[in-house]
C-alpha cells in the first residue's frame, strides 16, 4: 500500500486532463443510469479495497465538520460543542469548521477511526463515488483520485465503461 499511496498523486496528476476532459462529457450527457453503474463500480472496488490498509485521507486532508457533526461528536466525547470547538476544529478561509491539523487527531495508529460510529458526514461518504448525481461533483472526484486509490480505480473503471 504504501507504494500506492507513493505513486498515486503523480499517476493523478498524469491523468488529470484526460479526467477533466472525460468529466465535461459525462456533465454535458450523463448516462440515465449513472447513479446506478457508479453504486456498482463502487461497490466492486470496495469489495477488494480495504481502507483500513490505507486511511491516507484521514493522514493527509481533514474533513469538513457540520454543526450536526459537531453535536454529535461533542455529546459523544462529553463535551460541550465549544469545548469540542477549541479543542480540535479551526475556521478555514471558506468559513468552515476543519480540524486543527492532520493527520486526523481521531486516527489510531492501526488506521482505526476512534469516532467511527460518530464521525463526520463527509468521512462516511468518502470519497463520495457512490453519491447520487455523481456527475455534479467532478472537481471533488479529481481531486479525490490523488488521495484514494479507490476512487483513482474508480474513474478508471468509469473511462472503460462509460462511453461519455
Amino acid at each position: 500500500m504504501e507504494e500506492i499511496l507513493k505513486n498515486l498523486p503523480e499517476k493523478a496528476k498524469d491523468k488529470h486532463k484526460e479526467n477533466k476532459k472525460f468529466f465535461a462529457k459525462l456533465r454535458k450527457k450523463p448516462p440515465k443510469d449513472l447513479d446506478r453503474q457508479m453504486q456498482e463500480m463502487h461497490e466492486e472496488e470496495f469489495s477488494r479495497t480495504n481502507c483500513l490498509d490505507c486511511a491516507n485521507c484521514c493522514k493527509t486532508t481533514g474533513p469538513l465538520f457540520t454543526n450536526k457533526d459537531i453535536e454529535r461528536i461533542s455529546k459523544h466525547l462529553k463535551l460541550k460543542p465549544q469545548q469540542f470547538i477549541e479543542q480540535y476544529l479551526r475556521i478555514d478561509e471558506d468559513k468552515d469548521y476543519v480540524l486543527q491539523e492532520v493527520p486526523c487527531t481521531f486516527l489510531a495508529a492501526d488506521n482505526y477511526c476512534l469516532i467511527y460510529d460518530v464521525r463526520p458526514k463527509a468521512c462516511r461518504e468518502f470519497p463520495h463515488t457512490d453519491r447520487k448525481d455523481f456527475h455534479k461533483i467532478s472537481n471533488l472526484t479529481l481531486k479525490n483520485t490523488a488521495i484514494c486509490p479507490a476512487a483513482y480505480n474508480i474513474v478508471e473503471e468509469m473511462k472503460r465503461r462509460i462511453k461519455a
